[in-house]
């Protein structure tokens, strides 16, 4: 999609509000109201407490890493010995190791939040995507493995509509009384495609923000298409313009790690010409010039974030179970960066196991501090 010159510096507008992280306002739960006169929606009330977390070393990155095998399932009951990690193509010591058994035994469950997008998503298809989540949510007579939390966005932000739960029938019956609020924003206008871009970016900033303050690890899956891959196409913006869309990319890219949220796509329908283009954006961003809105797609992020993007089909059910299957048995590492010689220096993060067969997902990458 090529820019519109005012189009571009609308959008820029938009990202200098974005980086202002402090006033992004977070998931709104049910019992609460925004007041009319009040811009921001209410904190995230509190949830269970499982146990304290261990305090985290000063300066330390902390990673949550999945092996699969060829099939895709993953693997558990590997030690130590078996990974190595590489930052910057260089060997870095690994600090700290914990299999999810151990975490889960000590610590926190993996939590597992499931978006449904009524904004990027057509009204038939919302409401076809909500039945399909009500129908995995009252899989084996709604006994869920992992606590399930229902979040909702619509053009007023998102909102929680149940804490999590792992008593699948309960949610299910929530979600079935819930219908989605009508999208309020012109979307049939030239601007409609920038209008979800931002309230999107926006809604996926205020999960992981919230969720930075709640130990233990997360899978954001979110049930839609995503919002549109703008692409920086031969425009020439300002070098203040490339900077905050740059800094956009940096603040989200470490929200969600700082948050341990993995993020996973899941939709309806069949793949369509443009369903991979996002491949092409999944690189880490270095530099400021290089920066593009691209980067900040739902599958971008996906895959920098350490989940998974799962093909569109008919059955969402069947895709959040392939999603969540990640829950059952990860791995918990820890190691310290490197001195950074600048702000926000992008280091590649590479995750190798020695075992035949086995592949690692994590991270992708991090912004190092000085």
């Amino acid at each position: 999609m090529v820019w519109p010159r005012a189009h571009f510096l609308a959008l820029l507008l938009c990202f200098s509000a974005l980086t202002r992280a402090q006033q992004t306002a977070p998931p709104t739960t049910p019992d609460q109201q925004t007041p009319a006169a009040a811009p921001q929606a209410p904190a995230l009330a509190p949830r269970p407490s499982y146990a304290p977390a261990p305090a985290p070393g000063e300066g330390r990155i902390h990673l949550d890493v999945v092996v699969t095998d060829k099939a895709g399932k993953p693997v558990s009951g590997l030690e130590l010995k078996d990974f190595a990690l590489k930052d910057n193509n260089l060997p870095a010591q690994i600090l700290s190791f914990h299999s999810s058994m151990e975490i889960e035994k000590y610590s926190h469950p993996v939590e597992v939040i499931v978006l449904l997008d009524a904004v990027n998503l057509g009204f038939q298809t919302v409401s076809q995507s909500r039945e399909q989540i009500s129908n995995f949510l009252r899989q084996d007579n709604g006994h869920l493995a992992q606590p399930v939390s229902i979040f909702e966005f619509t053009d007023d932000g998102v909102k929680v509509l149940l804490q999590p739960s792992m008593d699948g029938n309960a949610l299910a019956a929530q979600l079935d009384k819930n219908n989605a609020g009508l999208r309020t924003v012109g979307r049939s206008s030239q601007y409609g495609g920038f209008e979800r871009f931002d309230l999107s970016i926006k809604a996926i900033s205020s999960v992981a923000r919230s969720e930075t303050k709640r130990p233990g690890r997360k899978l954001l899956v979110w049930a839609g298409p995503g919002w549109p891959l703008l692409e920086r196409v031969g425009m020439q913006s300002s070098a203040q313009g490339e900077q905050r869309i740059f800094n956009a990319i940096v603040d989200l890219s470490t929200t969600l790690r700082e948050a341990h949220m993995a993020v996973y796509s899941v939709t309806l329908g069949q793949p369509q010409l443009g369903t991979y283009l996002y491949q092409d954006y999944v690189k880490g961003i270095k530099t400021a010039e290089k920066a593009n809105p691209a980067n900040l797609g739902l599958k971008v992020l996906a895959v920098q974030s350490g989940g998974q993007v799962i093909a569109p089909d008919n059955d969402i059910a069947g895709q959040i179970d392939r999603c969540i299957q990640d829950a059952g048995a990860y791995y918990a590492i820890s190691f310290n960066p490197p001195p950074a010689d600048k702000a926000n220096e992008y280091h590649d993060l590479k995750v190798e196991v020695d075992k035949p067969g086995l592949s690692a997902r994590t991270n992708t990458g991090y912004y190092n501090q000085p």
